[in-house]
Formats: C-alpha cells, structure tokens, sequence
C-alpha cells in the first residue's frame, strides 16, 4: 500500500515535512491555482477595475456606487448553486462530465462579459457597460460554484486546507494580475485591457478542457426517496431555525454583530477607485501599488488574525479589528484633506460635466501617502476577515456547518453590499471625500458596543465558545 493510501485511511498518521511539501506537486494542486486565478479575476474586473474607468470618463458617484448592486452576484449565488450542482449542461456533460462542463460554460459567460465590456464606450452609453457587468458577475458567481464543488472532490478531506491555501494563492495572483491591468489601460486603452482580460479567460477555459481532470462522483449521495418537502426542511428550514432558537434572545446581538461588523469596509471600499481619479493618481500608479503591494498585507493580515484569535479568543479579536478598521479607513479621510480644499470642488465638477478655472486644481498627494494608506487598510482587512470567519464559523453547528456558513456570509453580504450600493455614492457626494472616509470609518462603533455588550453579559455560544473548547 502507498504512503498516500495509507494517509488517506488513517488521517491522524504522522507525516513528514517531505510528505506534507510532496502534496502540492500534485497535478490537482497545479490545477487548483489556475482554477483560483479563474476565480479571482471576473470579481477583480466586475467592479473594482470598472469604477477606475467610469470615473475616469466623468461618471457621476452616485451611479458608480449604484452599478456596485451587479455584485449581488456573488452573494446570491447560493440560490442557483443546487442547479450547478445538479443539472446537466446539455452536449458540454457528455464530453467534460459535470464539474468541468460548468467550469467552461461560466468561463465563456465571463469571456463574454468581459468582451462585451470592452467592447462598450461608458462615457457615450453607460447600458452596454452594464449588461457587460452583469453578465460577468453571475459568470463569475457561477464559477465560483463549480470551482468549490470541483476542489472539495478533487481530494481527500485530509488535503482540502491544501487545496484551500493554493486556491488562495491562485486568486491573489489574480489580484496582481487585475492592477496591471490597469497599467495596460493606462499605456493602452480600457477598451484593449478588457479584452486582454477575456483572451486570458478564454485560455483558461482551454486549461480546463484539456489539462483539468474531472472528479470522481461515485461517493455522492443524491437520496432521491426523500420528497421535496423534506429535503428543503433539512437543507434550509433546520439548519436555521437550529441556530436561532440556539442563541435565543441573544440571536439579536450575534446577528447585529455578523451584518455590522464588515459594513465600514464595503461602504468605504466601493467608492475607493473614484477617490483615487479624483485625488489625481494615474491608473499605472494605482495599479502598480495594488498589483505589487496590495495583496501581500492582506496575507500578512490574515496570519496575524488567526493568531491573535487562537491567543487571545475571539471576542477580543474582534474587537481589535473594528479599532483597526476605524483607523485605517479613517486614514483615507486624511489623504483627501491633504489633497487641499478644491478636492470636492473638482469632483464634484467632474460629476456635472462642468469645465473649471485653471487655477483650481487638486493638489495630489505624494505616492507614498497612497502606498501608505493601501497597505493599511488591505493589512486591517486581512486581520479582520480572518477573525470575522472564524467568529462565523464558530457561530455554526457541526451538523449544518455548510448551510448554516452559507446563510451568515451571505446575509453580512448583502446587508452591507445593499448598504453600500444605496448610500456610498450620495454621502460621498452630499458631505465631500473628507466626511465620507470620516462617517464610513465610524460604522465600526455600533458593532463594537455589540462586541463590548456580548463580551460582558452574553452567553459562551455568543462569543464563539463550544462545548468542549
């Protein structure tokens, strides 16, 4: 019997450094990273990249912010998920099997999509702009499903943090990969950017053709004597209600903290590329500093999260990230008055089409006040997304563990996503850069007091302790 046999029916068997380093020489492993990086790119270039360019041709902030609603994508996503994890996509499942026919159909969606946003001029029509977005939103939404259902198959349960970690690795590639984009845009044009970004989608799909095994299915179980009824009461109904009636009076306090805690970043992070043009920073400078600068704190951010979790409990652990968040989003209010007073004067300009004197210009800020400012905040987001799930998580009974995750990160998700898209734009525009950055970065009081309140009279399942722990 193999070594990796033997690991696979005894996962408690001691393994050597050789052995554990041995596991990501896999093809699987190689396979997962480029199925991150699929993963990782439509969501970089739905948004994040999009709202760089419609500032850039004066689109107003109030639509910037509200066209942020195409994301829901990803929040809803778990609505069509059963769909992709059922049904067959006609001609593509005899040839591919399920998970890869999926993968090559939400991969052209987002070719598609892509195209078609590249294809568009925002600053005569903003609809072909924004047909283009939807499209690869719920495309890349839809991969984001078959990828997850592809890795959980693909290996064994004792190398699904592997295929997690490699996964992670894929899709912050993908994050560097999207700030050169801009780079390209900006030596180029959006239009020849975006459609570098579907030809590279497209190559992807060819990967998963011809070098991208499809999974074993002979273990799943699909228990098809249940009627409908019953099987919508265990796979939703229970595994709510079970957490609900678990905490109690308490679920108010545990569900005011999981949709409050993240809603600083979302409504402050939405409008960060249209502060970025109006602060007067290129998009070669932004991207370069998101690209190679970026991602690496939200790594470092991370670690440190889950080791000041584990040392410190949760609770605290928390807390410490909602200071943090108030901290570095507040910082961005500090690069907006450094670019002077006439910074919302020529904004707001830009947003009405209105030409100004010459003399009234934005004083920009020098690069490594900008440097600054993003390593911060993607440093807080690390920490504060590695605590924030691990806080979820806990929340959650190991019975309906997948269920009761999906309701969670998908309720904060759309609360502070529909938060975001309905007020980010107006505020910004009503109170100038200055207060936005400054009211969005107090956002992180009302969790915190439910934190503090918690921490001092809550039971141990509020705070994220088990039985046992």
């Amino acid at each position: 019997m193999s070594e990796v046999t033997s690991r696979r029916i005894d996962p408690n068997a001691p393994t050597t450094w050789r052995q554990s380093f041995e596991v990501y020489l896999k093809w699987s492993m190689l396979a997962m990273l480029a199925l991150g990086f699929a993963s990782g790119l439509p969501l970089m270039m739905v948004f994040s990249k999009l709202s760089f360019w419609l500032r850039e041709v004066g689109i107003d902030r109030s639509t910037i912010g509200g066209l942020y609603a195409v994301s829901f994508a990803y929040s809803l996503k778990f609505l069509w998920a059963p769909a992709v994890d059922r049904i067959p996509v006609p001609f593509l499942k005899r040839a591919l099997g399920q998970r890869r026919s999926w993968m090559v159909l939400a991969i052209t969606g987002t070719a598609i999509g892509l195209f078609t946003i590249g294809s568009s001029n925002p600053a005569v029509a903003l609809a072909p702009t924004v047909v283009g977005a939807l499209i690869l939103a719920f495309s890349g939404a839809t991969l984001d499903i078959s990828v997850d259902a592809w890795r959980i198959e693909s290996a064994p349960n004792d190398e699904q943090a592997n295929m997690a970690a490699v996964y992670n690795l894929g899709y912050r590639f993908a994050i560097m990969f999207s700030g050169f984009g801009m780079v390209l845009a900006d030596s180029t044009s959006w239009n020849f950017a975006y459609m570098t970004m579907a030809a590279i989608m497209a190559i992807l799909g060819v990967i998963v053709i011809f070098f991208i095994r499809e999974p074993d299915h002979s273990d799943r179980n699909d228990e098809p004597s249940k009627p409908f009824v019953v099987k919508m009461r265990d796979a939703v109904i229970e595994p709510f209600w079970q957490i609900v009636s678990k905490f109690g009076i308490w679920i108010i306090a545990v569900a005011g903290i999981v949709t409050l805690y993240r809603i600083s970043d979302f409504t402050m992070g939405v409008m960060a590329s249209p502060f970025y043009v109006d602060l007067g920073y290129t998009g070669t400078t932004v991207g370069y500093v998101q690209g190679l600068l970026g991602p690496w704190p939200i790594i470092v951010g991370g670690f440190v999260g889950g080791f000041v979790a584990v040392r410190y409990s949760l609770m605290p652990a928390l807390l410490a990230g909602a200071a943090l968040t108030l901290l570095t989003n507040g910082a961005f209010a500090g690069l907006a008055l450094a670019a002077g007073p006439n910074l919302d004067i020529v904004a707001n300009a830009v947003s009405n089409g209105v030409e100004l004197p010459s003399d009234v210009t934005v004083k920009t800020p020098p690069v490594w006040g900008l440097i600054s400012v993003i390593v911060a905040d993607n440093l807080a987001a690390g920490y504060v997304g590695s605590v924030f799930i691990a806080y979820m998580s806990s929340l959650t009974d190991r019975q309906f563990a997948a269920t009761q995750y999906a309701l969670l990160s998908s309720a904060y998700s759309f609360f502070c996503k529909l938060a975001a898209t309905t007020t980010s734009g107006p505020l910004s525009e009503a109170i100038g850069w200055a207060g936005f950055f400054s009211v969005t970065a107090l956002y992180t009081l009302p969790p915190a007091v439910l934190i503090l309140i918690v921490m001092r009279y809550g039971p141990d399942n509020a705070k994220g302790i088990r039985p046992g722990d």
